[in-house]
Order: structure tokens, then sequence, then C-alpha cells
């Protein structure tokens, strides 16, 4: 990460060479609305919001055939979707955590089970491997 004259910061990806530029005011408040959060949370938030700037500076541009009117509403209706969706739904993400416990619960059981089996077949063959061993032999 670096920082360009405007104190700008740049997010420089390796593979496909992609320079985000951040600007100051979304690096300032996501510095201080997530204080608490880990550099790599604090910049992808950075990237998602510069994401949504430009996408919306884009349309706007775009909606030059469009009225106002019908543009703001798109923005509104836009602006909805964005804050009524939830992105990480917490009972879903606890339901799959529940399937993935009772589901290792399940294989480890399977697991015990088949291991018993082996075991009890393996005790018959050296019970059955003795015997054969010392069983009188006809002279």
């Amino acid at each position: 990460m670096t920082y360009n004259s405007n104190n700008e910061e740049n997010f420089v990806v390796e593979e496909n060479v992609v320079v985000v530029q951040v600007s100051s005011q979304t690096n300032e408040m996501v510095e201080t609305e997530m204080a608490g959060e880990t550099d790599e949370i604090k910049h992808e938030t950075k990237e998602l919001i510069e994401a949504l700037k430009r996408r919306a500076q884009a349309e706007a541009e775009s909606a030059g055939t469009l009225t106002r009117e019908t543009y703001l509403n798109a923005v509104r209706r836009a602006r909805e979707a964005i804050e009524g969706e939830k992105l990480i739904e917490r009972d879903r993400i606890e339901n799959s955590w529940l399937s993935l416990q009772q589901e290792a619960e399940k294989n480890w059981h399977l697991l015990m089970k088949e291991l018993t089996e082996f075991s009890n077949r393996c005790q018959d063959a050296a019970k059955a491997a003795w015997e054969a061993f010392n069983a009188p032999r006809p002279q």
C-alpha cells in the first residue's frame, strides 16, 4: 500500500497489477468507523466503497439520455436494495456450522463403527489362526 501526493491510498495487486486509489475521505471514514478491525478488513471495505463510488459516477455519467427523475429513482432503488439486503446472514452461517458439526459427528461415528468391525475381524482371524496352530495333529 502506498500513498500519492493527495494522501490517497494506492492498493497494488501483484498478479494482475490492479491499482485502486482510495480517497482521503474514504480512508478517514473507514479508519474512524472500523478502528478495531484488521488491516485486511479495512482494505477490502475501502475498495468496496471506492468501487461503489466509481460505479455511481459511471452510472451518473451514462445517464445523459435519462431524465433526472428516472435516474434519481434508479439510484434510490439501488440504495434501498443495498441497505435492505443482508450480505451476511447470521442464521445461515450458524445453520451451516451446525450442519458441518453434525456431518463430522456422523462421519466420526461411522469411522468408529468400521474400526470396531475391523478390530473384531482381526481378533476373529487371530483366534482362528491360534486355534489352527494349536489344534492336535493326527500322527
